[in-house]
């Protein structure tokens, strides 16, 4: 083999491994674009306004628990409590909403005990040791069954005893209400959303937080070695994901301006987690984006909306969810295995 031709195929096999570095890289915006494509061949009045808005208002609850669950899986751990977890903060923020007539104070009650419960899931993994699987198992077991005893199974109510009650109509704006920007409404939701997934960002990439996260999901033992103080950073991110959840808690119940006991946040953490998986987080930890999470979420909302319009039973949306985990960690897996 001449010169020239071994040069053309060290060019190809460069040209072709970046290729390959940058689908590997930025395989949630292929997914994204291909997701996008088929919703508008379902509904070809997808890119209305209106509907873009609905998807980030219905997005953001979630949207808010998936960039702390990126950090608990860019750090190689896992919780599966954030959906017992927004049940328990919601109606007894409610509650606490009933009493003082004051949406401020609910806010600050949903992030404190959020952040209470996401610190105790830290303590118990980190001062513990405890597996977080196991650590997050039993929380969420414990706030699923306190917030069915005070409620009973059934909901926590905002009071409206007088429909033009200043705090009612006021706590309903948080999750229905809009500010105008050159014409377009843009809903409360989905600029909270947008904020805490920037703010997330800046984090991530920015931030001695969020390099420790990574070396600590890439290999604990070196993140120790290194200097990274292990433990401080687990409980951080556990506390962080818990003040998320406040938040999310807080946004989710003015949507209805009620909650269920016993279905509250059922689910959740299955959604967190697909969403943060086909965007593109590597489940073993190490490696991720807060925008694959951000598009992730909005995919996995637009692929509901899509098994909405072709009739597929609502009952089915925990299977599929487990699927598309199942599906992104295998893609995750055969790209690994490439490398």
């Amino acid at each position: 083999m001449n010169k020239s031709a071994l040069k053309n195929d060290r060019g190809r096999l460069s040209i072709g491994s970046v290729g390959k570095k940058l689908f590997s890289d930025y395989s949630y915006m292929v997914s994204f674009i291909l997701i996008l494509a088929i919703a508008v061949s379902v509904n070809p009045n997808f890119f209305k306004w209106r509907n873009v808005t609905n998807i980030f208002v219905q997005s953001a609850p979630i949207g808010v628990i998936a960039m702390g669950m990126t950090m608990v899986i860019c750090a190689g751990l896992i919780d599966i409590s954030v959906g017992a977890q927004v049940a328990i903060i919601s109606g007894f923020g409610i509650d606490l909403l009933n009493y003082t007539h004051n949406i401020w104070l609910m806010l600050l009650f949903c992030l404190a005990f959020g952040a209470f419960i996401g610190t105790f899931n830290g303590l118990l993994i980190a001062k513990g040791r405890m597996p977080a699987m196991i650590a997050t198992l039993a929380v969420q077991t414990s706030c699923r069954a306190i917030v069915n005893h005070f409620g009973q199974g059934g909901p926590f109510t905002v009071a409206n005893g007088i429909s033009t009650e200043p705090y009612y109509e006021a706590y309903r704006l948080v999750a229905g209400g809009s500010v105008d920007v050159f014409g377009l409404k843009f809903p409360y939701p989905m600029l909270m959303f947008i904020v805490v997934a920037l703010l997330f960002g800046l984090i991530m990439q920015r931030t001695r937080l969020g390099k420790h996260i990574y070396a600590l999901g890439s290999n604990e033992v070196s993140a120790r070695l290194s200097g990274v103080n292990v433990v401080r950073t687990k409980i951080a991110v556990f506390s962080i994901t818990g003040l998320m959840c406040g938040f999310a808690s807080w946004i989710y119940a003015s949507r209805l301006m009620a909650v269920a006991a016993a279905s509250a946040g059922n689910l959740f953490e299955m959604d967190a987690i697909a969403a943060v998986a086909i965007g593109g987080t590597a489940m073993s930890g190490g490696r991720g984006k807060i925008i694959g999470t951000f598009l992730g979420v909005i995919m996995f909302k637009i692929i509901n909306n899509i098994l909405v319009a072709a009739q597929v039973p609502t009952f089915l949306n925990g299977a599929i969810s487990g699927a598309i985990i199942i599906l992104a960690v295998l893609l995750q897996n055969v790209r690994g295995d490439k490398k």
